[in-house]
């Protein structure tokens, strides 16, 4: 209650926060949520869960800069996959049918379910190698007629 009177009279007193202790981060950069792979999977997996969606936690893929998101832990075998190497990984990632598998330093697994790419395209993981193939849209004969219909 007596806060609250001095809060009213205007005598209270103004105590400015100390800089030294403060807990506020500001706004995350691009250019500091490249991942770090010398860490356990679970560290991995918070790193890029704590930046999905902003500013996306990414790392180099050949020479292109591919943001990962949608991250989960695995704890199972390893799967079957193809490849992928990572530039600063330890251990090859492995492309399957869920997603991209990549490896902590302590040999346990997380999948990440999407990529992004600096061009802004965004694909499942697993179809990372599958992305440049290009299928040629067929239409059947009622479709071509719908479609002329439609124009």
């Amino acid at each position: 209650v007596e806060a609250v009177h001095l809060i009213a009279d205007g005598k209270a007193p103004r105590i400015p926060q100390p800089k030294e202790g403060a807990t506020y981060e500001g706004i995350q950069k691009k250019e500091n949520a490249e991942i770090s792979w010398d860490q356990p999977a679970a560290a991995l997996h918070n790193w890029i869960r704590g930046h999905d969606k902003v500013p996306g936690a990414w790392a180099k893929i050949g020479d292109q800069v591919v943001t990962f998101y949608g991250s989960s832990l695995v704890d199972a075998s390893v799967p079957a996959g193809q490849e992928l190497a990572i530039k600063g990984a330890s251990r090859p990632g492995l492309v399957t049918k869920n997603g991209l598998v990549i490896f902590g330093n302590d040999g346990k697994m997380v999948l990440v379910r999407n990529l992004q790419f600096e061009d802004g395209r965004m694909i499942p993981a697993s179809k990372y190698f599958s992305a440049d193939e290009t299928a040629a849209l067929e239409l059947t004969e009622e479709e071509k007629k719908m479609a002329e219909d439609i124009r």
